[in-house]
């Protein structure tokens, strides 16, 4: 039993450094994320999880923020930032236009710095009548990007509350960029969405 007890106790600062290791590796490495709502549609689906990369950006330790940057977000990306109005939520959006860019939305089109800026995947489809989706203003701006700012819409223009709504993000309360869709479930009936798992979030 003795030995027991001492073979125990050796292997304690092993399976420590184990903990330690695996608590860094989900908040500095990759951490995951689910998609709440509809605001990303068609890219993303309600129920899908992401794997998110902070390192694509920099190093940031959870609780302390961004120790060093090396990257900085750019138009296009798919990234997860804390919520304007609750630090503690996250929020998925696409970043559309950053720091000095002057952004406008005409008609549910996007313009930047006088020229439409298209993203795959995109939509200004209205919700169905009846719907309780929120229904965003076709036009906003024209209005400067300040520098280290960021300007998110959501890819279902007309489902989404983002930047037009409540301004712009700042870049160092963004957590770090989508990658990869880990795990997607139906809300509705609980079936997997086997074909989505994998799928790189572009």
């Amino acid at each position: 039993v003795e030995g027991a007890g001492l073979s125990l106790r050796g292997y304690l600062p092993a399976l420590g450094l184990a903990v330690a290791a695996a608590l860094l590796l989900r908040g500095v490495i990759v951490t995951g994320v689910k998609v709440p709502s509809g605001s990303m549609l068609p890219t993303l689906q309600v129920g899908d999880y992401l794997l998110v990369t902070p390192l694509r950006y920099g190093l940031r330790l959870p609780g302390i923020g961004w120790v060093t940057r090396w990257a900085e977000p750019q138009a296009g990306d798919v990234v997860i930032f804390a919520g304007p109005r609750d630090d503690n939520q996250d929020y998925v959006k696409r970043v559309a236009a950053v720091g000095g860019e002057l952004v406008e939305v005409r008609d549910g089109q996007l313009i930047v710095d006088g020229a439409p800026r298209m993203f795959p995947g995109t939509t200004t489809a209205h919700p169905a009548p009846g719907s309780q989706l929120p229904v965003r203003p076709d036009n906003f701006g024209p209005v400067p990007v300040p520098v280290g700012k960021l300007f998110m819409l959501g890819d279902s223009r007309d489902r989404s509350i983002d930047s037009r709504v409540w301004g712009f993000v700042d870049v160092n309360d963004v957590r770090g960029k989508a990658g990869a869709i880990y795990w997607s479930m139906d809300g509705d009936d609980g079936w997997v969405r086997w074909e989505r798992l994998g799928s790189e979030v572009r």
